[in-house]
């Protein structure tokens, strides 16, 4: 199971963000990551829940940040209900999409873990729903992914098999690289990853 510590900036600006606490571990039934994120100064800031299923789809989603929160998973493309910090007022939505994303780390393995691509294969188009910060506002979004090379890294306890991804936002044409080894990130776009305590879990074939 690892746990570990991500921290989190600005990807434009650097602007430190604070740090993202986390264990994950797959099961029977598909993967798990639970975090808990913290500003700069140490204080919380929200947290992350979320199962997907053997095939990488959500199964449950929970988000919390800035008292908002949303409770999410795949039902007639992926559902969702978002509250307000008061508690008062719930907001379900629902779009036909294949799974969730947002800042957290997991949505990258999450998103890995749907698609399954194999090098040299052309990019592959998926439509998620983004979780803005910081009150979580839910904004559809359409990406290209595609598997650029998986390479065999050295490490004290044997070799770390590193897949490097090329994602692609459709809207803007902007790209970005995402390094995940197993069901960690080592490194993406505002996530560097700082400390780890096992090593990453590989999944089944």
């Amino acid at each position: 199971m690892p746990r570990g510590r991500y921290s989190l900036h600005d990807p434009h600006d650097h602007t430190p963000l604070g740090d993202e606490h986390f264990q994950c571990a797959p099961g029977p039934s598909g993967w798990r990551y639970v975090s808990r994120i913290t500003t700069p100064t140490g204080e919380d800031r929200g947290s992350v829940d979320l199962a997907v299923d053997e095939l990488g789809r959500p199964i449950r989603l929970e988000l919390h940040a800035a008292d908002w929160q949303v409770r999410g998973a795949a039902l007639d493309g992926v559902t969702w209900v978002r509250t307000d910090p008061t508690g008062t007022e719930a907001t379900e939505g629902n779009v036909p999409a294949h799974a969730f994303t947002g800042t957290s780390p997991a949505f990258y393995v999450a998103t890995a873990r749907l698609l399954r691509l194999t090098p040299a294969a052309p990019p592959t188009r998926v439509r998620l729903v983004a979780f803005t910060d910081p009150v979580l506002a839910p904004r559809t979004v359409d990406q290209a992914w595609a598997l650029v090379k998986s390479e065999a890294h050295p490490t004290d306890s044997g070799p770390l098999m590193v897949d490097e991804y090329q994602v692609s936002a459709l809207d803007t044409g902007e790209q970005h690289t995402v390094h995940i080894a197993g069901d960690v990130v080592l490194s993406a776009p505002g996530i560097e990853l700082e400390e780890l305590e096992t090593p990453p879990s590989t999944f089944p074939a």
